[in-house]
């Protein structure tokens, strides 16, 4: 049974995740704005990261490390998390959860340019694949033929995946330095803190008596689960294994949320989507693959 936690563990986080996208079409622009509801998302996932307080003694953040979180809360708490928002608001749910699985290569082009990574033939040719696939995405977004796309919505979504990845490698060693609840509370608390001045005004302007149903549903899902509980779980499973089983897991999310987008009519498959999803795949397989012993690489929240 013990064997089988972590990998119940990553099922269930992706399969959050996944509900993600349709959730996130199904609300935003319609019912709720991106900063009102990023401003909803990060309170909550701050008053959240408190509770382990209950049962555990804060731990002891260093001045330095203090500045560092300060970093990685305005990064990945507020500025991936709107780009986020504003791209779901703007695309369609297959198209960001597509575009999203490039992250793994845009940590390896970052890790490369910094020095912590070397290029081999084999991560090259799953680098020009992989981003060959998702600038074929990107660029779909312009065509009359996908009526759910913008091509500023995927653009943002990409953006959103660039600033995961640059969290990835950035802020790997103040990760590893500190308990994951410390740092799910550091840097939730501190961007819930930032976004509140500009988004508390239009959160309370907003009007929630419109919603009904799946509608309500939605919204309640993306505020309350995405953020906190399956990152908990992600950091766990890391623990128990490899980070390329992980990644595969990985793949649950566009696969589902192209099902559920399909399945609640929020959007249709294209074949070209298809397509550019497969190379986008083998490229990110051709790069994992490449490595004989994976590190682990901490993985950026929702």
């Amino acid at each position: 049974m013990k064997n089988i936690r972590p990998h119940l563990a990553l099922i269930l986080c992706n399969v959050i995740w996944a509900m993600d996208y349709p959730f996130y079409t199904l609300v935003l622009g319609r019912y709720v704005e991106a900063l009102p509801m990023v401003t909803a998302a990060l309170i909550v996932t701050a008053l959240m990261s408190l509770v382990p307080l209950l049962w555990e003694s804060a731990e002891r953040v260093a001045p330095r490390d203090k500045r560092l979180f300060l970093g990685a809360a305005l990064l990945v708490g507020v500025v991936r998390k709107l780009m986020m928002m504003y791209g779901l608001s703007r695309t369609s749910p297959i198209d960001g959860s597509i575009i999203a699985t490039v992250t793994p290569l845009l940590v390896l082009m970052i890790s490369v340019a910094l020095g912590f990574d070397r290029f081999t033939k084999r991560k090259i040719v799953g680098l020009l694949l992989g981003m060959s696939g998702a600038v074929a995405v990107v660029l779909t977004g312009s065509a009359t033929r996908h009526e759910h796309s913008q091509i500023i919505g995927n653009i943002l979504i990409f953006a959103s995946a660039c600033t995961s990845a640059c969290y990835m490698v950035w802020f790997k060693g103040l990760i590893s330095r500190y308990r994951i609840t410390t740092v799910m509370r550091w840097i939730y608390c501190i961007a819930a803190l930032v976004v509140l001045p500009f988004g508390a005004d239009s959160l309370l302007h907003t009007d929630f008596s419109v919603m009904h149903g799946r509608i309500l549903f939605a919204a309640l899902f993306v505020i309350f689960l995405p953020t906190y509980l399956p990152n908990l779980m992600l950091n766990y499973a890391l623990s128990k294994v490899s980070p390329t089983i992980t990644s595969v897991y990985g793949y649950l999310q566009p696969v589902l949320a192209i099902l559920l987008s399909v399945a609640m009519g929020l959007d249709k498959l294209h074949w070209d989507t298809i397509l550019f999803a497969c190379v986008i795949f083998i490229g990110v397989w051709f790069v994992l693959t490449s490595y004989n012993t994976p590190k682990r690489v901490p993985l950026a929240d929702r």
